[in-house]
């Protein structure tokens, strides 16, 4: 089968195509053949090696069909989601043609969505929803704060979150050029983002607001903690402005009663996070309606991985890029 494969540690050119023997299926596995992927930032970062050994062929999300099943579970042919599972991390992901995953890692879809549309879902969204859902305990009714919202998870979050009852969303964006966009997403105000943002949060919201998704990071996260009320959420879920270590005294930079949290996607699909949580199939309605507004970004061919991971290195795609086959 074809794959891009990483040769060495390092740039986009260290991404190249190779011929690889068909993935062996271990105990639970299942076979799919890919039709097509997102990219996700921790792919650039897997090609890097900053987060140590990793495996060969990278990619931690895919759509496709069943191709082999031995439980018997799955048909030949049957549409699919896949996310983690240890793809692109401890076993080979989804740049290639077929890959192997766990079936606590699938999502059996009915969708008549293009693979390019399908494929701008996976990931972004059951992200957005555990972090809405678990982390940010989001109920009707509540104002909510996503920063970073022109990223494909702060679209997947505004999509999801402005289509809950009486839920006000906030978000923020480095360009007045996107507020546009983030307005017809669902967004009842946008910020132009700057290190005080927090300030003119609580101008117009002086109690407070329930909850923020920071997908900036650590640059922001400080002042993300000053915007919620007391008992409010902060969700650490990203780090589009890097991830470079910041002085953090719990005494002095956590308000009272807010409570600060993580989400990383790698636990989707396991133990204490399993996919039956997140109602994948009524997303993708949702998405067919048109009731969430998804469309890729950038969708660009197999051969164009190494550019796809430039497009995402430089912030610019304003959206999920997506990679056919």
């Amino acid at each position: 089968m074809k794959a891009i494969v990483i040769g060495h540690y390092g740039g986009v050119e260290q991404l190249t195509l190779k011929e690889l023997p068909m993935p062996k299926l271990e105990e639970g596995d299942i076979l799919i053949r890919i039709k097509a992927f997102g990219i996700n930032r921790a792919e650039t970062y897997m090609r890097q090696g900053l987060w140590g050994d990793v495996a060969e062929v990278s990619g931690i999300e895919c759509v496709g069909e069943i191709e082999q099943d031995p439980s018997g579970r799955y048909i030949k042919g049957q549409k699919v989601a896949a996310i983690m599972g240890g793809m692109g991390r401890t076993k080979n992901g989804s740049y290639a043609e077929f890959t192997a995953i766990s079936s606590n890692n699938i999502f059996p879809i009915d969708t008549l969505l293009s693979w390019e549309d399908f494929a701008a879902i996976p990931e972004s969204y059951a992200t957005a929803w555990s972090c809405l859902y678990e982390n940010m305990q989001i109920k009707e009714g509540a104002v909510i704060f996503v920063r970073g919202g022109t990223s494909a998870l702060g679209q997947a979050a505004i999509n999801i979150a402005s289509n809950i009852n009486n839920v006000t969303v906030l978000a923020s964006t480095r360009s007045q050029e996107h507020c546009a966009l983030l307005k017809e997403l669902g967004c009842a105000q946008v910020f132009i983002e700057n290190e005080n943002l927090s300030a003119d949060v609580v101008q117009q919201y002086p109690q407070g607001i329930d909850s923020v998704m920071d997908i900036v990071g650590n640059t922001t996260l400080l002042d993300s903690i000053k915007m919620v009320k007391k008992s409010g959420y902060v969700c650490n879920a990203g780090f589009l402005g890097g991830g470079a270590a910041i002085l953090f005294n719990p005494l002095t930079d956590l308000m009272p009663s807010v409570n600060l949290n993580l989400f990383a996607s790698f636990m989707l699909g396991s133990e204490n996070f399993p996919l039956s949580n997140i109602p994948m199939q009524t997303i993708v309605r949702n998405a067919e309606s048109g009731l969430y507004k998804v469309k890729p970004a950038k969708i660009l061919s197999f051969d164009e991985v190494p550019e796809a991971h430039k497009l995402m290195e430089s912030n610019l795609a304003y959206g999920k890029i997506v990679v056919q086959l």
